[in-house]
């Protein structure tokens, strides 16, 4: 599961990737124009960079597959959860420290 999806992003990625360099900002003929064009490579590059942090989460968890915490809370030591892991198996936390971590930030 978590090969395939770090197959399907860094597909995601590339495509990104070659849409933001087809918007040529010095084709667009008025402010409006270039203002659109802008937007939408930023967009396209934030998308990528959301991908990549999760691509790097996955890489984190494909490595500790092979360790023994692989399922445990990296904050808390406790168990992920089935679950969790099924519908998020990259992730390093349990749903409680995920919690806490998000309304710390």
């Amino acid at each position: 599961m978590l090969t395939e999806k770090k197959k399907t992003i860094i597909e995601h990625m590339s495509k990104y990737y070659n849409e933001s360099l087809d918007i040529e900002t010095g084709i667009a003929q008025d402010l409006g124009d270039k203002a659109e064009s802008s937007y939408s490579k930023e967009f396209l590059l934030s998308l990528s960079d959301a991908e990549r942090q999760r691509l790097g989460m996955i890489d984190a968890a494909l490595k500790r597959l092979d360790a023994p915490d692989f399922g445990l809370c990296e904050d808390c030591g406790k168990s992920i959860g089935k679950m969790r892991l099924d519908v998020i198996p990259w992730t390093p936390h349990c749903i409680v420290c995920q919690e806490k971590e998000e309304q710390g930030s």
